[in-house]
């Protein structure tokens, strides 16, 4: 019986641990509440701590070799327009090909998308997809592709090639100006693949004819589908001096790689844009030789050549007005009213917390506040000798809802330690994952909360630094400045080098993260300044205990 008892004891503890900890807000109050039986605890709330946030334009950014690329020529209504060119070298799938007689049947290049397969009909096959990460829809623009003539190396001579060569999203005008011929994507019957580019939601179907009927050898998911220049690949394989295709370092010097020229259409003034993995891409040459050198026996034959190598994204910016004046007039000394954060060769915002004054610092004898500096500023040190326990602090920003009504939202922003170029403490410590990865660690956050209704706008984003506050008052941590960005993957903390670095401050800041190269757009904050309203300046939340 006393064994029955205990037990359902037991189950009842487990199941008020198991509810705590899934509670759909993550909350942490309540944590660390420490003490004995004769201590009295108050639970409070303050939000009354200094909080510091401007804007910090970034320039030219390191734009080689990212994982995921822009391409093509959008118009961002509060942002302005970015025109997003590639160039990317080449690679031999099978080095050291063998030709007998060939003849090309078909040359094409595709690059898939970023898809989701939502419905497939259940007699024909066919499949239907949504696109992600596709900013304008179907709207148009002119796509080129030429061969490009500029090699792009893998280490710097400037530093007797000892360090990786970098190149910058500034550098568009040096590979425009090598650009040799004219486009390989030709094919005047097809505009959609050229001056009238779009990006297209269909399948591909690869088909064969069969005893006089049509079968489908293969399906594509959506992607760019270009048809090639076949005299261009005939001449530049099938007739290759000796030796050019033996191996891929030769043939990186002899077919240098591929430049994506976007350019905008009149017709079309918003524009589309695309992130793009292009080394999932590949040229496929269709084409029929001989079986051997001394089997002439012609046959249907492939050869694939990877979009894989160095790779470098190029931004034209066109900003608007806007955008122009809020990043030339920010103001580090009192803040900014509101906050644009823009990916891409956009803009950060830079934040201090608790302010800088220090005129004071802590008794180590008597753990109270004395009138000495010690480096630190006055609120942590209140708070500290306070004996505040942190349960959870948060930084929350509001969305400029009226001025991004138009606008596509970016989905995440990421907060960082701005000094070290590194995520802060509570970015480690949240191990929670979903099925899109995009969405991990959202106990830490930065997730964009919209409208509880069907295509909602976006309201706020919350950011946790429970774990970063804490380390301020209990582990004598140095408070940083913090960097808040656009992140494409939260994943993804890594950083890119700033072709000119900016001093903010007593510093110089010559990296950002290389997430928010990666995205496209851009949001606008409030901030804190006195000219915002109350309910949606920019606060750091602190939800504490402490000893009565």
């Amino acid at each position: 019986m006393k064994f029955n008892i205990y037990l359902k004891a037991l189950l009842l503890g487990f199941t008020i641990i198991f509810i705590a900890s899934c509670d759909k807000d993550y909350n942490e109050i309540g944590a660390d509440v420490i003490g004995d039986n004769d201590n009295h605890y108050g639970f409070d709330v303050d939000s009354t701590k200094t909080v510091k946030a401007y804007n910090l334009a970034i320039g030219p950014v390191q734009t080689n070799n990212l994982p995921i690329n822009a391409l093509g020529s959008y118009n961002h209504p509060k942002f302005g327009r970015t025109t997003a060119n590639f160039v990317t070298q080449l690679e031999l799938v099978a080095a050291d090909p063998k030709f007998y007689s060939p003849t090309i049947d078909s040359v094409y290049l595709y690059v898939p998308y970023f898809s989701e397969l939502t419905e497939t009909d259940s007699e024909t096959g066919d499949r239907t997809f949504e696109l992600d990460s596709v900013y304008g829809g179907t709207a148009k623009f002119r796509l080129s592709v030429y061969e490009s003539g500029y090699f792009l190396r893998d280490y710097d001579p400037a530093d007797g090639f000892q360090e990786a060569q970098k190149y910058y999203s500034n550098q568009n005008a040096i590979f425009d100006a090598n650009k040799i011929g004219t486009p390989l994507n030709n094919d005047v019957l097809s505009v959609s693949q050229n001056e009238e580019f779009y990006f297209k939601t269909n399948e591909y179907k690869i088909k064969y004819q069969k005893d006089g009927e049509e079968v489908i050898k293969e399906r594509k998911a959506p992607g760019i589908w270009l048809d090639l220049d076949e005299d261009f690949f005939a001449q530049k394989i099938f007739n290759a001096p000796s030796g050019k295709l033996i191996n891929n370092n030769v043939f990186k010097d002899y077919f240098r790689g591929l430049y994506f020229k976007a350019e905008e259409l009149p017709s079309s003034p918003i524009g589309a844009m695309a992130m793009l993995n292009f080394k999932q891409g590949k040229i496929v040459i269709e084409y029929e030789d001989e079986t051997s050198s001394t089997d002439d026996t012609r046959k249907k034959k492939s050869m694939s050549i990877n979009l894989g190598g160095n790779s470098v994204n190029l931004f034209e910016n066109a900003e608007s007005p806007e955008f122009s004046a809020a990043l030339a007039t920010a103001n580090p000394s009192i803040g900014d009213e509101k906050l644009y954060l823009k990916g891409q060769q956009g803009s950060i915002a830079v934040i201090d917390l608790f302010g800088s004054e220090d005129l004071k610092g802590v008794d180590p004898n008597t753990g109270l506040l004395n009138n000495t500096p010690n480096g630190i500023s006055d609120e942590i040190d209140e708070m500290k000798v306070n004996n505040w326990l942190i349960n959870e602090a948060n930084l929350t920003f509001t969305i400029d809802n009226t001025s991004m009504a138009s606008s596509e939202e970016p989905y995440r922003i990421y907060l960082y330690d701005l000094n070290n170029r590194r995520p802060i403490y509570d970015y480690y410590t949240d191990f929670s994952t979903r099925a899109n990865t995009k969405f991990n660690k959202v106990v830490h956050g930065g997730i964009i909360d919209t409208q509880k209704i069907v295509g909602g706008r976006g309201i706020r984003y919350k950011i946790r630094l429970t774990n970063h506050v804490r380390n301020l008052i209990k582990n004598d941590s140095t408070n940083v400045r913090l960097g808040l960005a656009i992140t494409e993957s939260i994943s993804t903390v890594s950083n890119v080098k700033l072709k000119t670095p900016i001093t903010s401050g007593s510093s110089s800041i010559d990296r950002i993260p290389t997430a928010a190269v990666m995205n496209p757009l851009g949001t606008i904050l409030y901030g804190n300044r006195s000219s915002v309203p109350e309910g949606k300046k920019l606060k750091l939340k602190i939800y504490y205990t402490k000893p009565d």
